[in-house]
């Protein structure tokens, strides 16, 4: 009756959600209050556990670098980017775009991929209105390149870590396994985005011409305080790049980070708070509780155990399973506490498995369903929700439906490229 019951909320959530006959921050608001009232979340564990509730990593991460991306912006360092790559595209816009996906890609296996969207968002609104397009494909084909590179390392994806942690798997580990298959699906992505956003190439002559006039060095307001950001953001890039070894957080380096950038800067801490996307922030701890409710109740679980015992002693059907179930599942619950809560599932499963090999293939299988999956919807991933409070607050606002179109193309299209790759490999 509980499972019924909460599956019942979220999925009436997430109706509210997709259509948009709500906010979708007092819709979660709700969802995760009539958790709690019918008792399907315990009190304090929504609170206190990070895989039955509300994960504080992410949302002190996420934190953390709003903190940071707030005061950076305040240099002018954004719009000396943007300026730098329209010129360098010379205003075609596939040319653009491709540009824009390449460097968020090549930074998501190192930053973790909200980082990385929190850092190229801006500046893909700053040049967008510069030459007077519309942001929304470029912003939704960067969060898609951002979740694909992602899956490359261990920090690239919050799934990742998880997995990484659980099933005893170093940096090299995935950089090894999941690397290559990464490096084609996104080689294939960039060729399907001209076909995806082929509506969407706008080419005005008369604004190109006037961003090509610009000097994007006088873009910088304060080239001292640059400095300064520089050097605190490279030591919150290496402190990200140190996990394994300083044993913190992603969320401890970052609101030390933002800590210290505050202090090193002088920056106003009342403007700098103002830049913080506080309704994102809200509507993920609301959607945290929502899922806590099925992980409470059995709903997870219960699916995963039926999906992986179905298939007995058939190790490639059972990798099938976790792939594409990892896939779908993953998009329409968040990939992070679907992760964290079919971990154990998968663990017991491997165990079971006599080769180790075998056992390894498991994992990779579910770590690319769940990263892919991450791609499915506009709430499958942190990077997504967090892309779309980007846009909206900047008057560029991307509806659910119109991020989950092309979402569930390139899922479908890079999930079927890694059943393949994981049949070839390891079968």
């Amino acid at each position: 009756m509980s499972a019924a019951l909460a599956l019942t909320i979220f999925l009436v959530a997430f109706f509210f959600i997709a259509t948009e006959k709500a906010n979708k921050v007092k819709v979660v608001l709700v969802a995760a209050g009539l958790m709690a009232v019918f008792g399907l979340v315990p009190g304090s564990e929504v609170f206190y556990s990070e895989h039955a509730g509300i994960d504080w990593n992410v949302i002190f991460l996420l934190f953390g670098m709003m903190i940071i991306v707030g005061i950076v912006k305040q240099t002018g360092v954004f719009d000396y980017l943007a300026i730098w790559a329209a010129k360098k595209a010379r205003g075609r816009p596939y040319r653009l775009m491709v540009m824009l996906m390449a460097i968020t890609a090549i930074a998501s296996p190192f930053l973790d991929n909200v980082t990385t969207i929190m850092l190229v968002a801006p500046v893909t609104i700053v040049v967008c209105n510069r030459l007077r397009i519309a942001a929304q494909p470029y912003l939704i084909a960067e969060v898609l390149a951002s979740n694909i590179g992602g899956a490359a390392t261990l920090i690239g994806d919050p799934p990742n870590i998880i997995i990484g942690s659980r099933a005893g798997l170093t940096f090299t580990d995935f950089l090894v396994h999941m690397a290559p298959v990464v490096a084609v699906v996104f080689v294939v992505f960039v060729l399907l985005t001209k076909v995806l956003f082929r509506k969407s190439f706008q080419y005005n002559a008369e604004h190109v011409e006037a961003v090509m006039a610009l000097q994007e060095r006088r873009a910088i307001t304060d080239p001292a305080m640059l400095r300064r950001c520089l050097v605190v953001f490279a030591g919150v890039v290496i402190g990200f790049g140190l996990h394994s070894v300083l044993h913190l957080d992603p969320a401890i380096v970052a609101l030390v980070g933002a800590g210290v950038m505050l202090l090193v800067t002088r920056a106003d801490v009342n403007d700098v708070l103002a830049e913080v996307e506080w309704p994102t922030l809200t509507f993920f701890m609301g959607l945290f509780v929502m899922v806590a409710g099925l992980v409470h109740t059995g709903v997870i679980e219960t699916v995963g155990t039926w999906a992986v015992s179905a298939f007995d002693d058939n190790y490639f059907a059972a990798a099938t399973a976790l792939l594409f179930g990892s896939s779908v599942l993953g998009a329409f619950f968040d990939n992070i506490p679907y992760v964290a809560t079919m971990t154990p599932v998968v663990e017991g499963m491997v165990a079971e498995i006599p080769d180790a090999g075998t056992g390894r293939a498991l994992w990779w299988s579910f770590a690319l369903g769940a990263d892919f999956g991450g791609n499915g919807t506009a709430v499958a991933a942190s990077a997504n929700v967090v892309a779309l409070g980007i846009a909206a607050r900047a008057g560029h606002k991307i509806s659910f439906w119109q991020f989950t179109r092309y979402g569930i193309v390139v899922t479908l299209v890079s999930t079927a490229m890694a059943w393949g790759y994981v049949w070839l490999r390891y079968f």
